[in-house]
């Protein structure tokens, strides 16, 4: 491969000078305690924290507090006679309150309580560790809201099995407008059960937020709010096929979880057999701008892998006139757990469920959390839009002579060549003065294949401070994480107008267009959202090659991400 420096090369981002407020003052001045931080981000540290949380997690599984009544596998019939079934936490005694449901395919009874050693945990809290500790009680449904934190705060919780799943009846079909339906059906019948106010928000992490997605595009009666917490919301360009590269890694064990409940389709088999984004991918895209109930969205720059693009584009482009944007670089389940998260998603309900005046209506819209290293942000701010809206957007070129990224066109043609999958090409900018980078970005580079005719890349941008990699939080419990990245598969150039901006290009991904010998043509590459901090005399890096960055191994890589290579 060929990339040609003579044309138009150049990175664009958002910065915003870094903050003075004193938080961010003391955590600037701390190059010490960030060196320590580093080193516990070495291969070795990583493989040594992965394996301390296999047997020892750092998750206290508590008794859920009296007064809490629990009917559990109620019965609920769809519009088409199927039986689904909830399980309801609610007050003991009579009254009406509003109600939190989730809906999953995991299986709504994979609690602690009904575990036999009556505190078990979910194997995958011992799979991927998490940079804060957890206390849930053991009501609590994977990566739903814990009963015994809402119930006596005035709500009920509903966690729902999906039609096939669990001990719900009929044999269903992920992510399409049966499952839609179907949440539209158990989001009705709350409202209007003799418990309930007749208010129905939703909430609830990854699977639990994408099904929000669906169930609110058909806007039940008695839907109020959403929150959906990290999810993706376009199964081809955040998930399986990334830049139009298949992921073989986390979505592998994902698709074999699933084929073991009571599904329809084979997803894996459907990911080989629909290479491009055609009408099967489509039909399971649900329509962000039909959601025009309030939404609180969490959008988390720590899992680029899996739920970062979808989560943004969630609060981009739904039609709710009322949303409200949490970000974040900590670990996914920690955060949604811990004080923070939880009373920002208790403010938010008590406001558009129970018509609270608590100030939530004067928020910003947007909690944007800047991370200077690791999964502590050194500042964290309000903004009114996303990305802010006073960001200077800067160009950065590309010299293929000195390897570096500058502020110029370099004035003479160069080129790089490399090979691939197994080749490299880095370019690096020394920051000029201390910046915070926020928001998405864009690559442009112009390519020329010597050999075959289409290649995947993998572009990655990293932190160096002293020589030294600054690592931050990323998917699956891998804490060794740079700063943002992107996929592009060259045969995929075409852009969708309609969705792309100058700094955020979106790519259609409906046919393949392979490059013909000798043909140099233009490729832009999304690299996805972040806030990170740099210091006058970091370093920016762009790494660009033909194969996933880390290991595909549990100790040292980012297991179990993996992607197909450049051919």
């Amino acid at each position: 491969m060929i990339w040609h420096g003579e044309c138009q090369n150049s990175l664009q981002f958002g910065t915003h000078r870094a903050t003075n407020s004193a938080a961010g003052q003391a955590r600037l001045g701390s190059l010490e305690m960030a060196a320590i931080d580093r080193k516990s981000r070495t291969p070795l540290a990583l493989a040594w924290r992965r394996l301390k949380n296999l047997f020892h997690p750092d998750v206290t599984v508590t008794k859920a507090p009296p007064g809490l009544h629990a009917d559990w596998d109620v019965p609920v019939a769809m519009r088409d006679g199927v039986t689904l079934r909830v399980n309801v936490f609610r007050p003991e005694g009579e009254g009406r309150w509003p109600v939190i449901m989730s809906a999953h395919p995991y299986g709504k009874d994979r609690i602690a309580a009904k575990s036999r050693s009556g505190r078990r945990l979910d194997f995958q809290y011992r799979l991927c560790p998490q940079p804060d500790p957890i206390s849930l009680s053991d009501l609590t449904s994977w990566e739903a809201p814990d009963p015994a934190v809402w119930v006596p705060r005035g709500y009920c919780v509903i966690n729902a099995d999906l039609r096939g799943c669990g001990t719900s009846g009929g044999v269903g079909d992920p992510f399409t407008a049966l499952e839609a339906n179907d949440y539209c059906d158990l989001i009705n019948w709350a409202g209007t059960q003799p418990w309930s106010s007749g208010r129905v928000g939703l909430d609830g992490v990854s699977y639990l937020a994408i099904s929000q997605y669906e169930g609110a595009a058909v806007k039940p009666a008695h839907l109020a709010a959403i929150c959906p917490w990290e999810g993706f919301s376009d199964l081809y360009r955040d998930f399986f096929r990334p830049g139009g590269i298949r992921e073989d890694g986390f979505s592998i064990i994902w698709s074999r979880g699933m084929s073991r409940r009571r599904i329809r389709t084979n997803l894996r088999s459907e990911v080989i057999k629909h290479t491009e984004r055609d009408a099967w991918w489509q039909e399971r895209t649900p329509s962000l701008e039909s959601i025009d109930v309030p939404m609180l969205v969490c959008g988390s720059f720590s899992d680029h892998s899996l739920h970062t693009r979808g989560s943004f584009e969630v609060f981009r482009r739904a039609g709710s006139s009322r949303k409200w944007l949490y970000t974040h670089r900590s670990g996914k389940w920690s955060t949604y757990y811990g004080n923070d998260a939880t009373e920002t998603r208790m403010g938010f309900f008590d406001h558009v469920l129970k018509g609270l005046d608590n100030g939530w209506a004067e928020r910003p819209a947007v909690r944007l959390a800047i991370h200077d290293i690791g999964s502590d942000p050194v500042a964290v701010t309000g903004e009114e839009s996303w990305p802010p809206s006073d960001l200077d957007w800067r160009s950065l070129w590309l010299d293929a002579r000195s390897g570096s990224l500058t502020s110029t066109r370099p004035d003479a043609e160069a080129s790089v060549a490399f090979d691939l999958p197994d080749g490299c090409c880095s370019y690096l900018w020394t920051v000029p003065e201390d910046l915070d980078l926020i928001g998405p970005m864009a690559l442009r580079l112009h390519f020329e294949l010597r050999r075959g005719d289409d290649a995947f890349l993998f572009v990655g941008v990293r932190k160096l401070r002293g020589g030294v990699e600054t690592r931050f939080e990323g998917s699956m419990g891998f804490s060794g994480d740079m700063v943002s990245k992107g996929w592009q598969r060259l045969a995929h150039r075409d852009l969708d107008d309609e969705l792309s901006t100058e700094m955020q290009p979106v790519h259609m991904h409906d046919h393949a267009e392979p490059l013909r010998p000798g043909e140099i043509r233009p490729v832009t590459i999304a690299l996805l959202p972040h806030a990170t901090r740099f210091l006058k005399g970091d370093q920016l890096q762009i790494d660009i090659r033909g194969r996933w960055h880390y290991p595909r191994d549990p100790l040292r890589g980012q297991f179990p991400i993996f992607y197909q290579p450049s051919p």
